[in-house]
């Protein structure tokens, strides 16, 4: 756009700066609209869940008859939700070094004021 602007070229300035504005505003609201993947349950086959885990279909089947994994069946088919494969990876977890000292913190003072 010219920077050397005349009291004419106002109207058409202000337009193009409005057409920008709700473009950008669009695009900020679909942004922050649109779920995130982690958000969104999505349903998986033992195949995808096997992938998504990076273990065999064996390794699966071995956990799903020991109760180790969360799992849903339907008939003969198996179905495995990705948030309840997150929070079963999550489970897992090993806490940090500093975690651990917090929590042993917390816990000495709680028995102090008791």
């Amino acid at each position: 756009m010219n920077e050397n602007l005349t009291f004419n070229d106002l109207p058409k300035a202000i337009q193009a700066v409005y057409d920008k504005m709700s473009t950008i505003e669009s695009l900020i609201q679909k942004h922050f609209n649109t779920p995130k993947e982690e958000q969104v349950e999505k349903l998986m086959s033992i195949k995808d869940a096997s992938s998504f885990l990076n273990l065999s279909v064996p390794t699966i089947y071995s956990k799903v008859s020991r109760n180790e994994i969360p799992y849903m069946k339907r008939g003969k088919r198996l179905y495995f939700s990705n948030k309840d494969l997150i929070n079963y990876l999550k489970e897992g977890r090993n806490k940090t070094q500093e975690e651990i000292q917090h929590e042993a913190d917390a816990y000495l003072c709680k028995l102090k004021k008791d």
